[in-house]
């Protein structure tokens, strides 16, 4: 980038769609605009600015309307005063990894996250904490008031992804080179970090999907969606691959096949992964959000950990991790955080190599470990709508008629409600207008006795059930 004259800035208002639980988020040329991304700088900025901070990291994906976003919100910051440590384009885990390593005071990532190519926005992290909920809503508080902070900052180019890519890689201790792996980025911003690591990464690897391309030819960069992996998977099971690793568009969620094409979901990586931690930590505390399957809680107490069911949420999952100081937690999204030997954040990369790390290890492949676990039958995600003015309080009733009638519940994050067939969830979303449900028994009977419950429950809410729940 090169540097622009400071500009100053009125006050302003954002489109209140905008500014998002974890994120500020919304549609290009709709919802959001360079003026928006110039505000949330200074917004930024002056909030950087209170806390006695000079300099801000600042990057962002592929996708086309980002470059432009990010030159507003460089111009945002300077005109608070503060020096921006333009990082350039790359994942969002990068970003993560340059306020880390460099030591900034802040960071903003443009990017549009797994969301369609005419979507962007804003993740950011004020120091080295997770900036979400209250922070995000007082930038529109500051902005609206036109209470900007002051100044005329600077501009530095920092190069940190080969950095950032051989980070990762020193974590790679055992012998992959017999490995077989197919890789599809989803032409999202980890494939040009993808490419730099592959160059050096032990094993056989396939490529597909690997340019940056912002309008996602492709598919779309949500591995958590299965036909979004039947690319891969068609490559996975032609070449007799090992497995199949996929990133979302900003290559800070997983997505992974076994030999055979089948779908490890985030908590049954999480098993892996935590297994292989506590044999280093044991008694250690393991973080997984509440939708995630009761194999893990049990796999992780039998590994010897300590399993906390916490909020869902990635910077509630975050900012849980550093309370607990537990060096592992992820999401069924798969979204997926290391302490151990990492910084804290969920990298995909990173998440992949340590994968591939404990595979190299083992005396079993990932499709042999999938058959290990325990056989339980569930249903998927289930979102369906319900308004902003009647998903907490369905809730809310919900939770007082289960008390009512004793039942054994968790009300970390909406109602998980425990029975002799499994348990069934309801929670409201933080990010959109609907509830979301899931239940996991151990047969067929079992889980329609679940959803039988729920269905229940929702009907005494006046809440219309999913027809296929």
């Amino acid at each position: 980038m090169t540097e622009n004259t400071v500009v100053t800035a009125a006050a302003h208002r954002f489109d209140p769609t905008i500014l998002r639980e974890y994120d500020v988020r919304g549609v290009v040329g709709e919802t959001l605009f360079a003026a928006d991304a110039r505000a949330l700088g200074r917004a930024f900025g002056t909030m950087v600015r209170e806390g006695g901070g000079t300099r801000v990291a600042l990057g962002y994906d592929g996708r086309l309307s980002s470059p432009e976003l990010a030159e507003a919100a460089a111009e945002g910051l300077r005109a608070c005063g503060l020096e921006v440590l333009w990082i350039g384009r790359g994942p969002t885990p990068m970003l993560y990894y340059a306020v880390n390593e460099l030591d900034t005071d802040g960071g903003i990532q443009i990017t549009g996250s797994h969301n369609p190519p005419n979507y962007n926005g804003f993740k950011m992290m004020l120091g080295k904490r997770a900036f979400y909920g209250s922070d995000i809503q007082r930038l529109g508080e500051i902005a609206a008031e036109g209470a900007f902070a002051e100044g005329e900052g600077g501009l530095s180019d920092v190069a940190v992804l080969d950095d950032y890519v051989a980070r990762i890689l020193q974590d790679i201790e055992s012998d992959i080179s017999g490995m077989k792996v197919a890789w599809d980025p989803g032409n999202g911003a980890a494939g040009e970090a993808l490419s730099r690591l592959l160059a050096t990464l032990p094993g056989q690897h396939t490529v597909i999907n690997g340019e940056i391309d912002g309008t996602f030819p492709n598919h779309h960069p949500d591995p958590t969606v299965p036909e979004n992996l039947e690319q891969l998977r068609e490559i996975v099971t032609a070449q007799g691959c090992d497995l199949g690793i996929a990133f979302d568009g900003d290559g800070d969620r997983i997505g992974i096949l076994d030999g055979q094409g089948r779908i490890l979901w985030g908590d049954q990586i999480m098993v892996l992964l935590a297994r292989d931690i506590l044999k280093t930590r044991p008694g250690a505390p393991i973080i997984a959000d509440v939708k995630a399957s009761q194999v893990l809680f049990d796999e992780i107490a039998r590994a010897g950990g300590r399993p906390i069911m916490w909020k869902t949420g990635h910077s509630l999952i975050k900012s849980k991790m550093l309370e607990e100081q537990a060096p592992l937690a992820g999401e069924m999204s798969a979204h997926i955080f290391f302490a151990d030997r990492w910084y804290g954040f969920d990298d995909a990369l990173y998440a992949a190599v340590r994968l591939l790390d404990i595979l190299g290890r083992r005396g079993e492949t990932l499709a042999e470990f999938r058959d290990s676990l325990p056989k339980v039958v569930n249903t998927p995600e289930i979102r369906f709508p319900c308004s902003e003015a009647r998903k907490f309080a369905a809730i809310a009733e919900v939770k007082q008629r289960l008390a009512d009638t004793g039942a054994q519940v968790v009300d970390t994050d909406g109602v998980r409600v425990n029975t002799e067939d499994g348990w069934w969830l309801l929670r409201a979303s933080n990010t959109q207008d609907v509830l979301v449900a899931r239940c996991e028994a151990r047969d067929d009977a079992g889980l329609d006795r679940l959803k039988a419950l729920l269905r229940e429950q929702l009907e005494k809410s006046g809440v219309d059930a999913p027809l296929d729940m």
